[in-house]
């Protein structure tokens, strides 16, 4: 396909002769976009971080965002390379002639324009579908949540520095889209750092955290006051979990299950009288 023209993030203009066969990616949320456009096979080198689909785990890793190898990138003769538009060495891959990409991916309508976008770049005809069954997956989830559940209050730690979710974040519009609220608000930014007091103040209804995070949580200052810690209103998420969750791109309905489910086992253990531990 020739003449591809699309624009990213920053408000570039990328240009190319033809649709590229040879992509490095260095974000996972854009790994798993071009995948789910049925592209997976013009990946040729990835960041650490990309695992999803099992497919991709063989190939070559040159690195994170943030500390690329711009040697190992050239070494892959890519045709574009994919990259968040706060990541490093976009400037020097430019100056060296490899195409850019930049994307940066926070809400729903991010990743709805950038299946859009990459679905140009890569000469999908139909990337449309792609956000369509997404948007009815999420549909789907809403309809199945409990109505005990709707408005429980949520506080979901993205990680243990610890960053929370708010509801301006994808994850906060996947909360708010299942009938959940989100004790984080929109106007701390979509990732802001939180003072674990300022959770004891909130006291939600219902935590959502890594396994990792969970094993330390009554060691945090005020914490043991939590009603949802008393309760044992705790969803604890495994690492691959943690991935379909925090990333914004096609898995969004798959992250909505997983909130669905995490909702469900609480409202089972309620009704059976039973803690978590």
């Amino acid at each position: 396909m020739a003449g591809i023209t699309v624009q990213d993030d920053q408000g570039r203009t990328l240009r190319l002769a033809q649709s590229p066969q040879r992509i490095v990616s260095l974000l996972p949320a854009l790994t798993e976009m071009v995948c789910a456009l049925g592209r997976c096979e013009r990946l040729v080198g990835l960041d650490r971080y990309s695992s999803w689909p099992a497919s991709v785990k063989a190939l070559p890793r040159v690195g994170g965002g943030m500390d690329a190898s711009i040697e190992a990138v050239l070494a892959l003769r890519p045709d574009v390379v994919l990259m968040a538009s706060s990541a490093r060495g976009g400037e020097r891959l430019q100056a060296l002639g490899v195409p850019v990409f930049y994307a940066e991916p926070q809400t729903h309508a991010d990743v709805e324009r950038l299946l859009q976008r990459l679905g140009a770049l890569l000469g999908v005809a139909d990337a449309d579908r792609v956000w369509r069954g997404i948007t009815s997956g999420l549909a789907d989830a809403a309809r199945a949540l409990p109505p005990a559940a709707k408005g429980w209050r949520v506080y979901f730690e993205v990680n243990d520095a610890p960053y929370a979710a708010s509801e301006s974040s994808f994850i906060g519009q996947t909360l708010a889209q299942l009938g959940l609220a989100n004790v984080v608000p929109a106007s701390l930014g979509p990732f802001p750092k939180i003072n674990p007091e300022w959770v004891v103040r909130a006291d939600p209804d219902l935590l959502m955290l890594s396994e990792r995070q969970g094993q330390s949580l009554a060691a945090r200052p005020g914490w043991r006051q939590l009603r949802a810690l008393r309760e044992g209103r705790v969803c604890l998420f495994t690492p691959d979990e943690g991935d379909t969750l925090v990333r914004p791109g096609p898995r969004l309905d798959q992250a909505a299950q997983l909130m669905l489910r995490c909702v469900h086992s609480q409202l089972t253990r309620s009704a059976s009288g039973g803690r978590t531990p």
